[in-house]
């Protein structure tokens, strides 16, 4: 907030109001050891806003933004081109300012987007129904293996080894907490996923077995086997999507049988950001959707017959029914996901799939080209945008020293998990149509110098 219009005068009624006599008097709960005794080491009791700015600015020309480097990164968050037509819009009136209405009915521009929002997404992922949109890809998740536990009245839930570990880790955080007993495992540097070991341990103790398509290490599999296998023992099959783009070239999980498919939506409308806000991505079967969380928004007539959208199932959410709620979400990613739905409809169904084509074939030609560096070997032969490579040495300081060099090389296993020699040398590269020739030859050059 730039400017504070409060008077001392107006403090100290809004003091008087709330029974305190000083400021200090708010903050008796926190412990004196835990209190500031006096000015932060380090930075200036005050400063103007010019010389805030142009420090804040100093500091940020210290970061390597995606921009300014050949981008391999990937593993759930990824650089794509983002018309500019899409900020534009976004920033309209009639948007900007009925962000997360709470009363949304007199907002119909923001519910008619959340209406078409939801049939796209259903779309796109195989599903019958959408929801308004989660928070991110990680509490969608975990918001699926909650849902899974109150439809099948069972606690154990399997996770794939394949699935992102910061999904595997919010999971565990919540879990703590609803009693929920989750299976997890570590992938495996290989060709193969671990879809024939997730079907072995399916039993009647178990909820959902949670699978991410394409998996971390970018690999893909059939979900059909799997799905006809969940079914039998009456458990759910979740499937976790970090890369929608995917689903422009390859099989949606709805349409191979999982019951509910999850994802991360940043990909589409909604840039990297440094790491948010980003959108959730939710849909399931029809039988399902009174367990779904989140707003769903359904359309209507008024009383004098034109068509409107109101907020339906709302009893689900937890500003209605607190404890006896579906889930705490209380709103949605309104504004990401408009985003999310304005890029889409840019694209439309031939954009997307013709958006997937470039994002494989460059990928497949990176691939090919990186594979014949010396001390570098391709895992996944099969995969859309995103891939494994064993490198001859320790991934992480190699990946650490090339962004020293300005290459963003992509992400080492060894930082998503750390102490597992196994997975030490595994290195995950993405691929999108923001990446050129030139930045796969500089990356190749690079990985030579390094292993050499």
């Amino acid at each position: 907030m730039r400017y504070l219009p409060l008077t001392p005068n107006d403090r100290q009624a809004m003091l008087a109001a709330v029974g305190a006599a000083a400021i200090d008097d708010l903050f008796v709960d926190v412990p004196e050891s835990a209190r500031l005794s006096g000015p932060i080491a380090g930075l200036p009791p005050h400063a103007s806003e010019l010389a805030v700015e142009r420090h804040m600015t100093a500091l940020a020309r210290k970061n390597l933004s995606a921009g300014e480097a050949p981008f391999f990164l990937g593993c759930g968050a990824y650089r794509h081109h983002v018309p500019a037509s899409v900020d534009h819009i976004i920033q309209r009136g009639e948007f900007l300012t009925a962000y997360t209405p709470y009363q949304p009915e007199i907002a119909q521009g923001t519910l008619q987007v959340m209406f078409e929002f939801q049939t796209q997404v259903a779309r796109l992922l195989g599903t019958d129904v959408a929801n308004a949109s989660m928070y991110d890809g990680s509490t969608a998740c975990w918001e699926a293996i909650g849902m899974a536990r109150r439809i099948t009245k069972r606690a154990k839930a399997i996770l794939s080894g394949g699935l992102h570990p910061h999904y595997v880790s919010v999971a565990n955080t919540m879990a703590k907490y609803t009693g929920d007993r989750l299976v997890t495992a570590l992938p495996e540097l290989t060709a193969e996923p671990d879809t024939d070991k997730l079907i072995g341990m399916i039993d009647d103790d178990t909820s959902c077995v949670v699978v991410q398509y394409p998996d971390i290490l970018g690999r893909i599999s059939d979900l059909s086997d799997l799905a006809a296998a969940c079914q039998a023992k009456k458990a759910l099959l979740i499937a976790v999507v970090t890369e929608p783009v995917a689903l422009g070239a390859i099989k949606s999980p709805g349409e191979m049988g999982a019951d509910i498919v999850v994802g991360e939506g940043q990909s589409i409308g909604v840039g990297l950001q440094f790491g948010g806000p980003y959108v959730g991505l939710f849909g399931c079967k029809e039988k399902y959707v009174r367990q779904m969380p989140g707003r769903l928004t359904g359309e209507t007539v008024d009383a004098e017959g034109k068509r409107g959208f109101v907020l339906t199932l709302s009893t689900r959410e937890q500003h209605i029914r607190r404890e006896k709620a579906t889930s705490n979400i209380c709103t949605s990613s309104v504004l990401c996901a408009l985003a999310w739905s304005i890029h889409m409809t840019l694209l439309g169904e031939k954009g997307l799939r013709q958006l997937a084509a470039l994002n494989h074939a460059g990928a497949s030609a990176a691939a090919d080209r990186l594979a014949k560096v010396p001390g570098v070997e391709l895992v996944t032969p099969t995969f859309f945008n995103e891939f494994t490579l064993k490198l001859s040495k320790e991934a992480r300081p190699i990946v650490r020293e090339l962004a020293d060099k300005g290459i963003l090389a992509g992400v080492s296993l060894g930082r998503l998990y750390p102490g597992e020699d196994a997975l030490a040398n595994g290195l995950v590269v993405a691929v999108t149509e923001t990446t050129t020739a030139e930045d796969v030859e500089t990356l190749a050059a690079a990985l030579q110098e390094v292993l050499a």
